[in-house]
């Protein structure tokens, strides 16, 4: 039986990235669905408040009790308690390489774009949906223009082994695509995309694959 409960939404980027990451460790979880859109956001509700005061997913809930937040803290816990298989090189330097990659999504592209940003645009400053669309294409554009710069020789971001550059990257390559961002200037992403799909970790995480997916 699953020892763990993981707070998630299907098109959660965040929550998507610790599901492949809970697949690549081979470790059972219990997904409770936390619908971010449906009854004013369920996020905000004073049951998940409880579990999250940031009222963001994903959450992480061990059988200790003990609740961890923020996708990038959940994964190195797990893979600080659950080393194989490794998701951090064993090398300083390389281990900075993935981290670089894996933040340049995770704290400069993701922030920008994330609903609740997207939502402020929309709802508080009331910019009309090209305007939207056009500032969620600026952000991916330029970061992703960044990254494939970084990108080492495959068939994986930083070489040979799957690392949390990967596991930051799918999903965000997943976002660009729903929201119809062109990658043909980034073949080196898309190539990395496309090789680690073939994962059956990365495959069940796609949002379209969950049990709350619309």
């Amino acid at each position: 039986m699953p020892t763990v409960k993981l707070y998630s939404y299907f098109r959660s980027s965040a929550a998507y990235r610790v599901r492949i990451a809970l697949n690549l460790k081979g470790l059972p979880y219990e997904l409770v669905s936390v619908h971010l859109t449906k009854d004013g956001g369920q996020q905000r509700k004073p049951e998940f408040r409880a579990v999250n005061p940031q009222m963001r997913v994903p959450a992480l809930k061990l059988s200790s009790g003990e609740v961890l937040t923020q996708s990038l803290a959940i994964i190195e816990y797990l893979d600080d308690i659950h080393p194989e298989p490794p998701l951090l090189p064993a090398e300083a330097l390389d281990r900075a390489k993935v981290r670089a990659i894996a933040q340049a999504v995770a704290c400069d592209i993701h922030p920008l774009n994330n609903l609740i940003a997207l939502q402020y645009l929309k709802r508080t400053l009331k910019h009309e949906q090209p305007d939207i669309d056009a500032w969620y294409h600026h952000w991916v554009l330029g970061g992703f223009t960044a990254i494939e710069a970084m990108i080492a020789p495959g068939p994986y971001a930083c070489g040979a082994q799957v690392t949390l550059a990967d596991i930051c990257l799918v999903p965000q390559v997943a976002n660009a695509r729903r929201f119809k961002v062109p990658l043909d200037r980034f073949p080196k992403i898309v190539a990395v995309d496309a090789a680690c799909l073939k994962l059956p970790a990365f495959d069940k995480a796609r949002p379209e694959n969950q049990p709350d997916a619309e």
